[in-house]
């Protein structure tokens, strides 16, 4: 599966922002899907997960609250849902995929997933 990330952009504090991952493929009911993002020295680190079926969500603990993931299995998209943002929130933020057997299973891990999309900038201004 290829991914493709797009939504990002400049934002200030407390505003908010959609990203988009579109999937190629006729498959995408089969993965797993995640969030990750990677500040400016700092290791990538989980932000959001989502079950192959939607019904499972999980989120980092700096995020709940804020962020909703969530997909569209007919468009073949997941989305991120980024509300009252905060300059630290400011990253490159990728969406990644995995084949998953477990149809409630997420994944928090970035060793979990194969997959991965070309990031997306988002900067938050205070």
């Amino acid at each position: 599966v290829q991914l493709q990330a797009s939504g990002g952009g400049l934002v200030q504090a407390g505003g908010s922002l959609r990203l988009s991952c579109a999937a190629s493929g006729r498959t995408f009911s089969s993965y797993r899907m995640g969030w990750f993002r990677q500040a400016p020295g700092k290791e990538r680190e989980f932000v959001a997960a989502i079950s192959r079926g939607g019904s499972r969500m999980d989120y980092a603990d700096s995020v709940k609250g804020r962020f909703t993931i969530s997909r569209d299995n007919a468009k073949n998209t997941m989305y991120l849902q980024m509300n009252n943002l905060k300059p630290e929130d400011t990253a490159v933020y990728y969406c990644a995929a995995n084949l998953g057997a477990n149809f409630y299973y997420t994944g928090i891990q970035d060793y979990e997933y194969s997959y991965w999309g070309q990031g997306t900038q988002v900067t938050v201004s205070s």
